[in-house]
């Protein structure tokens, strides 16, 4: 018997599979290649953030026709809209940081060099703008 689960529901699935290995690979790596992750996940075009932004703008949209035809209540309306422009700001605050990412990712000629000093923990700055 084959299985029913149409094939959008278990790409979901299989992404949401995919997005927890590339967790556990993230927990476990480098600082250069944590970088060289966040940099591709994060990036606002073509990252996931930026692919789930553009995911929950269409679920959006998609659940504002089913809410004018009375499918859904207007509240998961709603609540997409909501989701889509909090992602939005986020891929926004992130972008200034692209660069960033981009640079830490790069093995420098620098970090070869047998006479560097010992690597210094910095303090963390907590921001919260809102």
């Amino acid at each position: 018997m084959p299985d029913p689960t149409p094939y959008p529901v278990l790409l979901a699935d299989n992404i949401a599979r995919q997005l927890g290995l590339l967790a556990q690979h993230l927990s476990q790596a480098p600082p250069a290649q944590t970088a060289q992750i966040l940099g591709r996940v994060l990036d606002a075009g073509d990252g996931v953030l930026g692919q789930v932004t553009v995911l929950v703008e269409t679920g959006s949209r998609s659940t504002q026709i089913h809410t004018e035809r009375g499918s859904f209540p207007p509240e998961v309306w709603l609540a997409l809209g909501r989701a889509a422009n909090d992602l939005n700001g986020l891929c926004a605050d992130l972008s200034d940081h692209a660069e960033d990412f981009q640079r830490l990712a790069q093995p420098t000629a620098a970090s070869s060099t047998a006479r560097l000093p010992t690597p210094v923990a910095s303090a963390l700055v907590a921001r919260r703008h809102r």
